[in-house]
């Protein structure tokens, strides 16, 4: 047995390991600042209705965040990170909670997590949520003539990129044939900090070293979302790929509002996203934040996350505003 080999049982075992930590500090985090007093919806007239079903499995959940302004209402449908294995709609509620508080009608989903079902579970489920929400908005207020959203950040934007890409790009797999049938491209698209491309994580210490601890975090983001063999056709697991290839696009591809950290170690992503969309003539504006952290924007109360929620819908504002008039 060679040295890689003997200690591939112990990297996989320190990964596992460093991932629950990564849980546990995540989940008490999104707990705990529940239990600040402005944290409650009712405190900003917002309504919530949770656990509200799209599809069939104990999975396919979503919450819906209503304003406290008189609709109807323009549509946010949000995807939480989590590196596709942990975290869930309800650590996430804070994002509910901003876009509502700005007048959006907000869908907050649930997807399944790997490694118990990797790619394209979260994918699929995330594609089915998306017909529900153009097929459901009206029903709860939503106007969708008034804008549709996609948000997301770390591996949720990795979706709502993917998902975007399935509104414009003919694909083979079902769920996608569904959301390209669908015939509705998304008006503006957030995907924070994310993860564009999942297969080759080692992209990242090719240009520079990472701590042990940070690479495993990458690492494992792969291992787990494609499975030990890898997925045969992974090409949906990396939208930045198909957006920077030459193939054409059935339809255009619409806005995109690309927020991240200089300190975030998939900065490189972003960079690489806002050129091939660059190329492809496609609207966007990067925002880059000098020092911040991966998803630094899920700390509102620093000085930063507020500037970057801010110019978040100052984008969004501007984008809907033009595609009505």
């Amino acid at each position: 047995m060679t040295r890689d080999a003997s200690e591939r049982p112990l990297i996989n075992l320190r990964r596992r390991l460093g991932g629950e930590v990564m849980r546990g500090f995540f989940e008490t985090l999104a707990r705990a600042s529940r239990l600040h007093p402005r944290a409650r919806p009712e405190a900003s007239g917002l309504k919530v209705t949770r656990d509200v079903r799209y599809g069939a499995g104990a999975h396919a959940r979503l919450d819906v965040y209503q304003p406290a302004t008189p609709g109807p209402w323009p549509v946010v449908m949000y995807v939480h990170g989590g590196a596709f294995r942990i975290l869930s709609k309800d650590t996430h509620w804070l994002m509910g909670q901003l876009f509502a508080k700005q007048g959006y009608l907000v869908f907050n989903v649930e997807y399944r997590l790997a490694p118990q079902h990797p790619f394209p579970a979260g994918l699929s489920d995330v594609s089915a949520a998306y017909a529900f929400v153009l097929a459901e908005a009206a029903r709860w207020g939503g106007d969708l003539g008034r804008g549709l959203v996609l948000a997301g950040e770390s591996a949720g934007a990795n979706l709502v990129a993917s998902l975007t890409a399935m509104t414009c790009f003919e694909r083979p797999e079902p769920f996608a044939r569904e959301v390209f049938r669908c015939g509705r491209v998304p008006d503006a698209v957030v995907p924070a900090c994310g993860i564009f491309q999942v297969s080759d994580p080692e992209r990242f210490e090719r240009r520079r070293e990472l701590p042990w601890w940070l690479s495993d975090r990458i690492k494992e983001t792969r291992d787990v979302y494609l499975g030990p063999s890898g997925a045969a056709d992974h090409t949906l697991a990396d939208p930045l790929l198909l957006i920077e290839s030459a193939q054409e696009s059935a339809r255009a591809l619409p806005p995109f509002f690309l927020p991240v950290g200089t300190a975030d170690p998939l900065l490189d992503d972003t960079r690489r996203l806002a050129a091939a969309l660059e190329r492809r003539g496609v609207a966007h504006e990067a925002r880059y934040y000098a020092g911040e952290l991966h998803a630094f924007h899920a700390l509102i109360f620093r000085r930063a996350a507020r500037a970057c929620w801010a110019d978040t819908f100052s984008f969004l504002d501007a984008r809907l505003e033009a595609r009505r008039g």
